[in-house]
Protein backbone atom coordinates (compact mmCIF):
# COMPACT_ATOMS: atom_id res chain seq x y z
CA UNK A 1 0.00 0.00 0.00
CA UNK A 2 1.16 3.90 -0.68
CA UNK A 3 0.26 5.85 1.12
CA UNK A 4 1.44 8.66 -1.43
CA UNK A 5 -2.03 7.55 -3.30
CA UNK A 6 -3.93 9.02 -0.78
CA UNK A 7 -2.58 12.36 -1.04
CA UNK A 8 -3.31 11.78 -5.16
CA UNK A 9 -7.02 11.18 -4.66
CA UNK A 10 -7.29 13.42 -1.59
CA UNK A 11 -5.83 16.85 -3.88
CA UNK A 12 -7.97 18.99 -4.35
CA UNK A 13 -6.26 19.30 -8.19
CA UNK A 14 -6.99 15.72 -8.89
CA UNK A 15 -9.59 16.53 -12.22
CA UNK A 16 -12.43 14.42 -10.74
CA UNK A 17 -15.02 18.09 -10.77
CA UNK A 18 -15.19 18.67 -7.22
CA UNK A 19 -13.72 22.57 -8.05
CA UNK A 20 -17.51 23.07 -9.67
CA UNK A 21 -19.50 22.08 -6.50
CA UNK A 22 -19.80 24.30 -3.21
CA UNK A 23 -21.24 21.38 -0.70
CA UNK A 24 -24.47 23.38 -0.42
CA UNK A 25 -22.07 26.10 0.68
CA UNK A 26 -23.68 28.43 -2.13
CA UNK A 27 -26.91 28.15 -0.52
CA UNK A 28 -26.23 29.04 2.66
CA UNK A 29 -24.36 32.16 1.95
CA UNK A 30 -27.21 33.18 -0.20
CA UNK A 31 -29.34 32.63 2.74
CA UNK A 32 -27.16 34.28 5.05
CA UNK A 33 -26.31 31.52 7.04
CA UNK A 34 -22.32 31.89 6.08
CA UNK A 35 -21.04 35.31 6.36
CA UNK A 36 -17.28 34.46 7.54
CA UNK A 37 -15.05 31.78 9.36
CA UNK A 38 -17.20 31.45 12.42
CA UNK A 39 -20.32 30.42 10.86
CA UNK A 40 -18.30 28.69 7.94
CA UNK A 41 -17.04 26.49 10.87
CA UNK A 42 -20.40 26.04 12.00
CA UNK A 43 -21.40 24.90 9.12
CA UNK A 44 -18.93 22.63 7.74
CA UNK A 45 -19.40 21.27 10.97
CA UNK A 46 -22.59 20.24 10.23
CA UNK A 47 -22.18 18.95 6.92
CA UNK A 48 -19.37 16.73 8.62
CA UNK A 49 -21.13 14.90 11.20
CA UNK A 50 -24.16 14.26 8.83
CA UNK A 51 -23.59 13.68 5.13
CA UNK A 52 -19.58 13.55 5.49
CA UNK A 53 -19.95 10.86 8.04
CA UNK A 54 -22.68 9.14 5.04
CA UNK A 55 -20.44 9.46 2.37
CA UNK A 56 -17.25 7.85 4.78
CA UNK A 57 -19.19 4.78 5.22
CA UNK A 58 -20.43 4.73 1.65
CA UNK A 59 -16.41 4.72 0.61
CA UNK A 60 -14.96 2.71 3.42
CA UNK A 61 -17.64 -0.40 2.86
CA UNK A 62 -16.25 0.18 -1.07
CA UNK A 63 -12.65 -0.82 -0.01
CA UNK A 64 -13.94 -3.67 1.74
CA UNK A 65 -15.58 -5.01 -1.20
CA UNK A 66 -19.25 -4.32 -0.53
CA UNK A 67 -21.70 -4.60 -3.72
CA UNK A 68 -21.54 -1.39 -5.45
CA UNK A 69 -25.19 -1.64 -6.57
CA UNK A 70 -26.53 -2.30 -2.89
CA UNK A 71 -23.88 0.45 -2.02
CA UNK A 72 -25.41 2.65 -4.49
CA UNK A 73 -29.04 2.22 -3.51
CA UNK A 74 -28.15 3.01 0.16
CA UNK A 75 -26.55 6.00 -0.97
CA UNK A 76 -29.73 6.79 -3.20
CA UNK A 77 -31.77 6.13 0.33
CA UNK A 78 -29.88 8.53 1.94
CA UNK A 79 -29.95 11.11 0.21
CA UNK A 80 -33.58 12.99 -0.69
CA UNK A 81 -33.04 15.64 -2.69
CA UNK A 82 -33.16 15.04 -6.37
CA UNK A 83 -30.24 17.77 -7.03
CA UNK A 84 -28.04 16.01 -4.56
CA UNK A 85 -28.63 12.13 -6.42
CA UNK A 86 -28.04 14.24 -9.52
CA UNK A 87 -24.88 15.99 -8.52
CA UNK A 88 -23.68 12.88 -6.89
CA UNK A 89 -24.08 11.03 -9.87
CA UNK A 90 -22.65 13.40 -12.09
CA UNK A 91 -19.35 13.71 -9.93
CA UNK A 92 -18.77 9.86 -9.47
CA UNK A 93 -19.04 10.10 -12.93
CA UNK A 94 -16.25 12.15 -13.87
CA UNK A 95 -14.65 10.66 -10.41
CA UNK A 96 -14.48 7.33 -12.12
CA UNK A 97 -13.02 8.89 -15.48
CA UNK A 98 -9.79 10.41 -13.46
CA UNK A 99 -9.70 7.08 -11.38
CA UNK A 100 -9.52 4.85 -14.55
CA UNK A 101 -6.31 6.82 -15.44
CA UNK A 102 -4.50 6.99 -12.26
CA UNK A 103 -5.29 3.09 -11.65
CA UNK A 104 -6.67 1.17 -13.98
CA UNK A 105 -8.82 -1.80 -12.35
CA UNK A 106 -11.81 -4.43 -13.82
CA UNK A 107 -14.08 -3.23 -10.76
CA UNK A 108 -13.62 0.34 -12.06
CA UNK A 109 -14.48 -0.27 -15.48
CA UNK A 110 -17.25 -3.01 -14.32
CA UNK A 111 -18.66 0.55 -12.50
CA UNK A 112 -18.74 2.05 -15.80
CA UNK A 113 -20.58 -0.63 -17.84
CA UNK A 114 -22.91 -1.30 -14.32
CA UNK A 115 -23.53 2.38 -14.28
CA UNK A 116 -23.53 4.68 -17.60
CA UNK A 117 -25.32 7.60 -15.93
CA UNK A 118 -22.32 7.55 -13.25
CA UNK A 119 -22.70 5.96 -9.11
CA UNK A 120 -22.58 8.06 -6.47
CA UNK A 121 -19.06 10.09 -6.13
CA UNK A 122 -18.66 8.12 -2.41
CA UNK A 123 -19.29 4.39 -3.68
CA UNK A 124 -16.72 5.19 -6.91
CA UNK A 125 -14.11 6.76 -4.43
CA UNK A 126 -14.06 3.59 -2.15
CA UNK A 127 -13.47 1.58 -5.45
CA UNK A 128 -10.65 4.13 -6.76
CA UNK A 129 -8.98 4.21 -3.22
CA UNK A 130 -9.14 0.27 -3.60
CA UNK A 131 -7.70 0.61 -6.94
CA UNK A 132 -5.09 2.56 -5.63
CA UNK A 133 -4.15 -0.10 -2.64
CA UNK A 134 -5.81 1.69 0.08
CA UNK A 135 -7.22 0.63 3.15
CA UNK A 136 -11.24 1.64 3.97
CA UNK A 137 -9.86 4.05 6.67
CA UNK A 138 -8.08 6.01 4.02
CA UNK A 139 -11.24 5.90 2.05
CA UNK A 140 -13.29 7.24 4.93
CA UNK A 141 -10.40 10.37 5.50
CA UNK A 142 -10.45 11.04 2.17
CA UNK A 143 -14.68 11.49 2.22
CA UNK A 144 -14.81 12.85 5.09
CA UNK A 145 -12.48 15.45 4.30
CA UNK A 146 -13.85 16.30 0.82
CA UNK A 147 -17.17 17.29 2.62
CA UNK A 148 -15.67 20.03 4.55
CA UNK A 149 -13.06 21.17 2.21
CA UNK A 150 -15.22 21.92 -0.96
CA UNK A 151 -17.25 23.90 1.44
CA UNK A 152 -14.49 25.69 2.54
CA UNK A 153 -12.85 26.44 -0.65
CA UNK A 154 -16.34 27.79 -2.13
CA UNK A 155 -16.93 30.10 0.65
CA UNK A 156 -13.47 32.00 -0.14
CA UNK A 157 -14.82 32.61 -3.54
CA UNK A 158 -18.32 33.50 -2.83
CA UNK A 159 -17.44 35.41 0.37
CA UNK A 160 -13.79 36.51 -0.73
CA UNK A 161 -12.62 34.94 2.74
CA UNK A 162 -9.69 34.86 3.86
CA UNK A 163 -7.86 31.59 2.80
CA UNK A 164 -6.00 31.31 5.74
CA UNK A 165 -9.39 31.99 8.03
CA UNK A 166 -10.80 29.02 5.80
CA UNK A 167 -7.58 26.72 6.48
CA UNK A 168 -7.77 27.69 10.27
CA UNK A 169 -11.54 26.18 10.03
CA UNK A 170 -10.35 23.00 8.35
CA UNK A 171 -7.34 22.68 10.71
CA UNK A 172 -10.04 22.78 13.66
CA UNK A 173 -12.27 20.45 12.39
CA UNK A 174 -9.18 17.85 12.44
CA UNK A 175 -10.24 16.29 15.15
CA UNK A 176 -13.60 16.34 14.67
CA UNK A 177 -12.71 14.35 10.82
CA UNK A 178 -10.47 11.55 13.22
CA UNK A 179 -13.75 10.52 14.96
CA UNK A 180 -16.34 10.57 11.47
CA UNK A 181 -13.59 8.25 9.48
CA UNK A 182 -13.41 5.48 12.64
CA UNK A 183 -17.09 5.94 13.34
CA UNK A 184 -17.29 5.47 9.70
CA UNK A 185 -15.39 2.42 9.17
CA UNK A 186 -16.57 0.72 12.12
CA UNK A 187 -20.12 1.07 10.55
CA UNK A 188 -19.06 -0.46 7.44
CA UNK A 189 -17.09 -3.47 9.26
CA UNK A 190 -20.93 -4.06 10.32
CA UNK A 191 -22.01 -4.26 6.52
CA UNK A 192 -21.15 -7.77 6.47
CA UNK A 193 -23.19 -9.50 9.07
CA UNK A 194 -25.91 -6.77 9.38
CA UNK A 195 -26.74 -5.16 5.49
CA UNK A 196 -26.24 -1.73 4.53
CA UNK A 197 -28.69 -0.66 7.35
CA UNK A 198 -25.73 -0.64 9.01
CA UNK A 199 -24.91 2.48 7.66
CA UNK A 200 -25.49 5.63 8.96
CA UNK A 201 -28.15 7.54 7.79
CA UNK A 202 -27.86 11.05 9.64
CA UNK A 203 -29.76 13.58 7.72
CA UNK A 204 -29.15 17.25 7.19
CA UNK A 205 -32.17 18.68 5.91
CA UNK A 206 -31.51 22.27 5.30
CA UNK A 207 -28.52 20.99 3.05
CA UNK A 208 -31.26 19.23 1.15
CA UNK A 209 -33.63 21.90 1.10
CA UNK A 210 -30.94 24.30 0.37
CA UNK A 211 -29.97 22.34 -2.76
CA UNK A 212 -33.53 22.16 -4.22
CA UNK A 213 -33.78 26.05 -3.74
CA UNK A 214 -30.37 26.20 -5.44
CA UNK A 215 -31.11 23.96 -8.57
CA UNK A 216 -33.72 26.64 -9.48
CA UNK A 217 -31.26 29.70 -9.60
CA UNK A 218 -30.72 30.86 -13.29
CA UNK A 219 -27.73 32.21 -12.40
CA UNK A 220 -25.35 30.16 -9.79
CA UNK A 221 -21.74 30.01 -9.64
CA UNK A 222 -21.24 26.04 -8.76
CA UNK A 223 -23.27 23.44 -10.20
CA UNK A 224 -24.44 22.60 -6.50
Amino acid sequence: MSRAALLVLADGRFPAGGHAHSGGAEAAVRAGRITGAPDLADFCRGRLHTAGLVAAALAASAVLGLDPGELDAAADARTPSPALRTAARRLGRQLVRAARVAWPAPELDALVRDFPKGAHQPVVLGLAARAAGLDPLDAAYCAAYESVSGPATATVRLLSLDPFDATAVLAGLAPELDRVADRAVEAARRVADEGVDALPATSAPVLEIGAEAHAAWPVRLFAS
